[in-house]
């Protein structure tokens, strides 16, 4: 007992001299709004309970990040919801349905048309907001003086990579999406041939068709970038970063990438040192459920119940669509409880709870929740995963076409979409999800993969951002491949010396066989003559 008490002892003492010495460390955060936000907010609740200064840059307009809160000092600045209307996504939607209308080959780049357009609107907006910062003397004056020994931020929103490149801070990424699209794009080898390109709702066995879509894809992503996004900010590099900086070059010195993502859910692809995943790290263990909501599922009965919610930013669908979800809710047995704002649907069933609110992650961890009906974000479908229910997936924007086909993929989900969606069609993924036992089977096998950490992905994710603070960055996991020029990367240099001397070679020997058979035929004509 003493001598396995020595031993641990000494460990013990160095993880508590390590977390001491980032006691009381200055953090400047940048975060997203939306549900990006709901990731940020669970790190820096833990950051803040082992005792990190903590300072976020917001937006007098935010729509979810607060203004006062007990764990951090916020400050207002201009950024992207100052001139965003928290609706447009909303309108969105309608363009994004007749997309879908689209044969499946064209629908993506037709859905990407209009993320572009966004795009543009919102990298003219991060810059502006960037360069009212940049150009502050007052503003960098005190960020300067709060010496901060550390930047987080989302880089889903430029303005924190490039205030913290700007002030020279050891900067981790809590990621999954950027400017680019999904990160791993930006950072990672990513192989064309089995990394599906977001967007394209492929996995990772493609035929010829599939990876053709898939590389057509990755060029629109690249042209994207280079021709829609980088111009935005050529003025503000100009006049405050060295020449040759882009947007990708500061996004590339980020120390720590914090992903969030678990390969139980992503295909299996090649990383990097510096890539740290995270992914479900904000799921919890069921609490109990408020008395009222308690009471209606306990009402449910052995059936037991359907949960429905379309996350934080798509409020509401169309009138048409609600009224026929519905009526397929009314025709289930079991109880439904649907997170709804609007106009209460005329077709309603006696089994349907409609609330504004509902405690998701202790619904999802209830015995009696039978399916979760969603729309495809990322957070909810991990809270899915880590309390294996299964899914119908009702994918409106962005990466939740993907994300619904990457559980569909895994025989743990249905997905119906908007553009078709009916009654019939609707009821028929419902019941199919409901009554077909594979379904829990497989998402439950998810779960078990999903929970069986070394140590918990939250914990984790301080470790690493702790040790970026005690180690002063952490470059020496960088990639050295960020500094190459594309020919030297794809050693497309290299190939050309290879095949000259090859050539030569070739060339060289022909000519000397050339030249010999000349002198034998001479001496030849000589002999004869």
């Amino acid at each position: 007992m003493v001598r396995s008490l020595s031993t641990v002892l000494p460990v013990l003492l160095i993880f508590s001299l390590a977390a001491a010495f980032c006691d009381g460390s200055k953090i400047l955060v940048v975060p997203l709004d939306g549900s990006h936000w709901i990731n940020m907010n669970v790190i820096l609740q833990e950051l803040h309970a082992r005792g990190h200064e903590l300072t976020v840059l917001r937006s007098a307009k935010s729509w979810y990040i607060p203004k006062d809160s007990p764990i951090y000092t916020s400050i207002e600045v201009k950024t992207l919801e100052d001139e965003t209307d928290p609706n447009v996504y909303s309108k969105m939607l309608l363009d994004v349905v007749e997309c879908r209308k689209w044969p499946q080959f064209f629908s993506g780049f037709c859905q990407q048309s209009l993320i572009t357009r966004i795009q543009k609107n919102g990298h003219a907006i991060l810059a502006r907001a960037a360069a009212s910062l940049l150009d502050d003397p007052v503003f960098m004056k005190n960020m300067q003086d709060m010496k901060f020994d550390l930047m987080l931020t989302d880089p889903a929103l430029t303005l924190g990579i490039i205030l913290g490149s700007y002030l020279k801070l050891p900067m981790v990424c809590n990621v999954r999406w950027m400017n680019t699209g999904e990160s791993h794009f930006s950072i990672a080898p990513s192989p064309l041939s089995y990394v599906p390109v977001p967007g394209t709702e492929l996995h990772d066995q493609m035929d010829f068709v599939d990876r053709t879509k898939n590389v057509l894809y990755y060029i629109f992503s690249v042209f994207e970038h280079q021709y829609v996004i980088e111009p935005a900010y050529f003025e503000l590099f100009r006049r405050h970063f060295p020449p040759g900086t882009s947007l990708l070059s500061l996004e590339r010195q980020a120390d720590i990438w914090l992903m969030r993502t678990d390969f139980v859910f992503e295909f299996p692809r090649p990383t990097m040192p510096n890539v740290i995943y995270i992914g479900g790290f904000q799921s919890k263990a069921a609490k109990p459920l408020p008395d009222d909501l308690e009471a209606f599922v306990q009402s449910s009965g052995e059936h037991g119940v359907v949960m429905m919610s379309l996350g934080t930013i798509v409020s509401a669908l169309s009138k048409e669509m609600t009224e026929e979800i519905a009526a397929a809710f009314a025709e289930l047995p079991q109880k439904v409880i649907w997170k709804f704002l609007g106009e209460k649907p005329s077709t309603l069933g006696n089994n349907t709870l409609l609330v504004d609110w509902l405690p998701q992650k202790d619904l999802l961890g209830h015995p009696k929740t039978r399916a979760f009906v969603a729309h495809g974000g990322t957070n909810g479908l991990y809270e899915a995963i880590y309390h294996g229910v299964p899914v119908v997936c009702l994918p409106l924007l962005f990466d939740q076409f993907d994300n619904g086909q990457r559980l569909k993929v895994r025989g743990a989900a249905q997905v119906v979409e908007a553009k078709s969606l009916t009654k019939d069609t609707f009821l028929e993924a419902l019941k199919d999800v409901l009554e077909t036992p594979s379904y829990r089977q497989n998402i439950q096998r998810m779960s078990k993969l999903h929970r069986d950490h070394a140590v918990p992905p939250l914990d984790t994710a301080i470790f690493w951002i702790e040790y970026v603070i005690r180690n002063q960055g952490a470059a020496h996991l960088r990639s050295e491949a960020f500094n190459l020029t594309w020919y030297s990367y794809y050693c497309l240099d290299v190939a050309a010396l290879l095949a000259a001397v090859i050539g030569g070679i070739f060339w060289g020997s022909l000519a000397l066989c050339r030249i010999c058979c000349c002198r034998k035929s001479k001496k030849k004509k000589t002999k004869s003559e």
